[in-house]
């Protein structure tokens, strides 16, 4: 029988409304959003809930959002009585989505996840205030080229390097402003298509480094458990070791390092991973799942509508 991996999406997947229906119908649901209302000290449901759309998407909300949203639609899951038949052999989360994905295996509390995931949304929001840089997405080239775009992008002292390898020819790198509003024309004239997003600021880059350094400081106060099931690191593409320290070390490196998605799946392929559970807001990594290799089993869990 496949194994199965449960798939925690990362900032970007939040929408405005996002799990009201679950909180509506689950008390399990509910319980989650009401405890981190309590831990921070603000109506995190109301603005998951309601809005406003730009509070929500600001990144010192939109990760304890995600992560709050994540957890309440698993324990909604567990409720009504089917975690079950999606039992995890494994568990996978895209950048933000790691920590929901360690949380699924132990190695902290909801809330100290909880706790940790607005420090990390505070202190890369702060550096992306520090710096003007941003993201662009690169359509149609493989590493080598978009590594060698980012070269000429630079021109010497600015910051631009990949930052997510998603699925294959889907490749975002990131950097300074100047530098990323450069690698757009040389994008298309390498026959690619560069598409700037609209985030806060440069993700997964040494211009993260300032929130990295102070992350550091968050998780060595934090417990951390060795996890009871595979999990996968951005950082390295394949499983973590159960050591909490290297665990530490690895959150840290994530903020500035690229996140090999599409390693990490080509990895729980290799090892015999057939069903690939996406637990939270949205569809994102059920369509990168697609790009990476189409006849893997896909199950998207986003909504009330998989509790029936």
């Amino acid at each position: 029988m496949a194994k199965t991996v449960i798939l925690f999406p990362g900032q970007g997947a939040q929408r405005v409304g996002m799990m009201a229906d679950v909180a509506a119908g689950s008390p399990a649901g509910k319980a989650i959003f009401d405890t981190a209302n309590a831990v921070l000290g603000f109506d995190l449901a109301s603005i998951c809930f309601g809005g406003p759309e730009e509070r929500l998407n600001a990144t010192d909300v939109a990760q304890p959002a995600l992560f709050a949203a994540s957890v309440a639609m698993w324990k909604a899951l567990e409720a009504a009585g089917l975690t079950e038949q999606y039992k995890p052999d494994g568990a996978a989360g895209l950048s933000l989505g790691e920590y929901t994905a360690l949380w699924l295996a132990g190695c902290f509390s909801f809330e100290d996840g909880l706790r940790i995931v607005r420090a990390r949304g505070e202190l890369m929001q702060a550096a992306a205030v520090a710096s003007p840089s941003g993201m662009v997405s690169i359509m149609g080239l493989d590493e080598p080229a978009v590594v060698e775009l980012c070269g000429k992008a630079r021109q010497g002292a600015e910051v631009l390097s990949p930052a997510n390898f998603n699925c294959p020819g889907q490749i975002v790198v990131s950097g300074s402003a100047a530098a990323c509003e450069r690698v757009v024309p040389l994008t298309e004239a390498a026959g690619g298509k560069a598409i700037p997003l609209k985030v806060a600021g440069a993700f997964h880059s040494e211009l993260m480094r300032p929130a990295a350094e102070k992350l550091a400081v968050v998780l060595a106060g934090v417990k951390i458990q060795a996890p009871t099931m595979p999990v996968l690191s951005n950082v390295t593409g394949t499983y973590h070791e159960c050591n909490p320290e290297r665990i530490r070390q690895l959150l840290v490196e994530q903020v500035t390092q690229s996140v090999r998605w599409e390693q990490d799946i080509r990895q729980l392929l290799a090892d015999r991973y057939g069903r690939f559970v996406e637990v939270g807001p949205g569809r994102v990594l059920t369509g990168l799942l697609r790009k990476i290799e189409r006849k893997a089993e896909a199950v998207n869990i986003s909504d009330a509508a998989a509790l029936k």
